[in-house]
């Protein structure tokens, strides 16, 4: 077994998968020994600036030096650091580039959305291998939803399209519900997203999906409060089917919630609520598109399954044959 770390910096949150690369005869399989998560905004206002923080880049370059020491501690072989749309977007990120390098040891890859789709792509598999039931013969959509952009991938065994839409949680509460949702506000992120899902729609074929898979962050809260969890109980949440209008009315009130109503919500993390009214937008826009592009489809999707293996869970994939690993 070779002992492996992923780390995934996003615009809200970087995470730290800590596992074990296993081979089988039927593929390998992860063995987790340590995951984490810290809310640092890293994105916080590169949508207007265009550059990262200055106060953000040491928030993230913080959890960053306290990732290496669990690293050390954990005797881990091989580390790969991806950094995804708040990097991309920054004209600043050979800062936080070099700020990387110098406290884990490992050079972090800015990815292109294509990569963060597949990397997402694979890691949901972890959960879909697992599920039991009738499983549609036909590709699955998985929708990785994060802060500054949301991956739509379409596939079966491996992604045969991915669309990285410029949109996510972060950036649609900036650019548009910043002083709140108003029926003007909510109109004009509506629409935001929508002319995202046509252009989404020339490159993956929307109608042609059998299943509806979530990822991330948001989707996680809108599934927790759409089976009414009193608090984030990972059991419960991953691979966890919800009818698509159990989803809708749950992203609808999230979106219209209060401050105090997203206070009292034990699985929303105080860094989240500020945009979670956002990214259950996105996520609303995204459901009713899939539902309308496949309804008269031989398997219309009617409902969403949540996966908490993600992205991060790709990442540590991708190490199992060493190509794209870095020594610790």
């Amino acid at each position: 077994m070779t002992r492996v770390a992923a780390i995934d910096c996003g615009t809200n949150t970087i995470r730290l998968l800590v596992a074990d690369l296993a081979s089988y005869e039927d593929g390998t399989r992860l063995v987790q020994l340590v995951r984490e998560n810290e809310i640092v905004r890293l994105g916080q206002g590169v949508d207007r600036t265009g550059r990262l923080d200055e106060e953000a880049l040491e928030r993230t370059l913080a959890v960053v030096a306290s990732y290496a020491a669990t690293c050390r501690a954990q005797g881990v072989e091989r580390v790969r650091f991806v950094a995804t749309s708040a990097t991309r977007d920054a004209s600043n990120r050979s800062v936080f580039v070099d700020g990387v390098r110098e406290r884990l040891g490992v050079e972090p890859e800015v990815v292109t959305g294509q990569e963060e789709a597949r990397l997402s792509f694979a890691g949901s598999s972890l959960c879909l291998d697992r599920l039991t039931g009738d499983v549609p013969a036909g590709p699955h959509l998985v929708v990785d939803l994060g802060g500054g952009s949301t991956e739509l991938v379409l596939g079966q065994r491996g992604p045969q399209a991915a669309f990285s839409m410029d949109t996510g949680s972060v950036r649609v509460t900036e650019r548009y519900l910043a002083d709140g949702v108003t029926p003007a506000s909510e109109a004009s992120a509506r629409a935001h997203v929508r002319e995202l899902l046509d252009r989404a729609g020339d490159v993956v074929d929307l109608s042609a999906a059998t299943r509806l898979v979530g990822l991330a962050g948001t989707i996680t809260t809108v599934t927790a409060h759409a089976l009414g969890l009193t608090d984030f109980d990972p059991d419960a949440l991953d691979g966890a089917e919800v009818p698509a209008e159990t989803m809708l009315a749950s992203a609808e009130e999230i979106v219209h919630s209060t401050a105090a109503e997203r206070e009292s919500w034990a699985y929303l993390r105080p860094g989240r609520r500020d945009v979670i009214a956002a990214g259950a937008l996105v996520w609303s826009e995204v459901i009713t598109r899939v539902m309308a592009e496949t309804a008269a489809g031989p398997s219309p999707v009617t409902s969403s399954i949540t996966s908490l293996s993600d992205i991060l869970d790709g990442i540590a994939l991708s190490m199992a044959d060493g190509a794209a690993a870095v020594s610790a």
